[in-house]
């Protein structure tokens, strides 16, 4: 099981005269970022709501809103009849003393603190259980999303993996070759510059194995393979929350690569070695969308 760090669910349901709408989306974070959006009145329950949302989505910048519209077509805000009334009154009167143009009187008047706000009432236990309901179903939607893009992320990463396993395979009869020509080429240079009487075979030979210790890669190969399986073996685990170590592990693939690199001292290795790091940068970008 692997999950997408985005994803996207919505649900209404009806309770009394009003419609509960509940929208969950994520974006990728390597931390847990929640925001919260609701009506003034369910402020009481927003700590309770950033739990439910915690336990279910696990990671990622996630933002979760609820609206409620009420059978008349209104929602949670109302108009402060009294207050409106009296800011009217007096600039009514101001107006008409200082001969002023009252045609923005009516935006101005609502855009004044506290005549448009939320209503005063608190969410009883019947609405917050609707809406916990509301919360629990967006959020399943929500989860099925991220599974379905969790799954095509899975399949892409295992034929990376796969890739690079394929091309470290390839590395053996090249390095083989390796060694061959690094060995003619030390010989001939030796040859042409001190000449080939005075090239002594067993000083030559000792030279050599110390070279080619220092450059051998069958480590870093070895250690590379281990790392291909043990992401496999994480990838195909059930646990959802994985993202972080697959990164772990792609970095210790990344830094044996590197070393191959350094270490290559052979175009056609050199070129294998990039194929490997093409693929492995594919896989983290991949990673970074996983929870």
């Amino acid at each position: 099981m692997l999950l997408s760090m985005t994803g996207y669910g919505r649900v209404s349901n009806s309770f009394d005269d009003k419609v509960i709408n509940v929208e969950v989306r994520s974006l990728n974070s390597k931390y847990t970022d929640i925001r919260v959006k609701i009506p003034q009145n369910y402020k009481e329950k927003e700590h309770e709501l950033r739990k439910i949302v915690s336990d279910k989505a696990l990671r990622g910048k996630i933002e979760i809103t609820i609206e409620v519209e009420t059978g008349n077509g209104g929602d949670e805000y109302g108009l402060n009849e009294a207050l409106f009334r009296r800011y009217h009154q007096e600039l009514s009167r101001l107006t008409n003393e200082l001969q002023i143009p009252t045609a923005d009187m009516l935006q101005a008047i609502l855009r004044l603190p506290n005549v448009v706000g939320a209503a005063a009432d608190t969410i009883d236990d019947k609405e917050w259980a609707a809406v916990h309901k509301t919360v629990d179903g967006a959020l399943a939607k929500f989860t099925e999303f991220r599974t379905v893009e969790g799954n095509a992320l899975k399949e892409d990463l295992l034929l990376r993996v796969n890739n690079i396993a394929s091309l470290l395979a390839r590395l053996d009869p090249e390095e083989e070759e390796r060694i061959t020509k690094l060995r003619q080429r030390m010989r001939q240079s030796l040859e042409e510059h001190l000449g080939k009487d005075k090239v002594d075979d067993n000083r030559f030979e000792q030279e050599i194995l110390f070279y080619l210790e220092k450059i051998d890669i069958t480590e870093e190969k070895v250690r590379l393979e281990q790392h291909c399986k043990y992401f496999i073996e994480e990838l195909e685990k059930q646990q959802p929350l994985k993202g972080r170590k697959l990164s772990f592990i792609s970095q210790e693939m990344g830094r044996e690569i590197n070393t191959m690199g350094a270490k290559a001292y052979s175009s056609n290795i050199q070129k294998l070695v990039v194929e490997m790091k093409d693929e492995l940068e594919k896989i983290k970008e991949q990673v970074a969308n996983t929870v």
